[in-house]
């Protein structure tokens, strides 16, 4: 959430991409999105790495902005394909300790007069 948060993009705007089409397949349950600032066009962009299962998981990798790194590196993704491998093979509710414990949050779209996005 670090990155989503220095780069600008919200709760909302995170379900909104992944629940969209993505920019690449990248293999291994790693999917490419781009992100975009407003008002900044492709210079002012970022990329998201996310881990995903259609209809079930997604989890946000890696996030960069494309003025800090241009992409990522063979063997780095090689590493995310390993580490999608893990976060789509646990139980939910190993996935739902995990939430509880912090150490991932979930995303969800915000609710009229109800939290913005949650953590379980």
């Amino acid at each position: 959430m670090r990155f989503a948060r220095g780069f600008g993009i919200g709760n909302d705007d995170l379900w909104d991409t992944v629940n969209g089409a993505f920019d690449a397949d990248l293999g291994g349950g790693v999917f490419k999105y781009r992100l975009a600032r407003e008002g900044e066009g492709s210079s002012g962009g970022a990329r998201a790495l996310i881990a995903m299962k259609a209809g079930r998981r997604a989890v946000l990798m890696f996030g960069f902005e494309k003025k800090d790194q241009a992409n990522i590196k063979l063997n780095e993704l090689k590493e995310y394909r390993k580490a999608a491998g893990i976060y789509l093979g646990y139980p939910e509710e190993e996935i739902t300790a995990i939430v509880k414990k912090k150490a991932l949050f979930e995303i969800a779209p915000s609710r009229k007069g109800g939290e913005h996005g949650k953590s379980i």
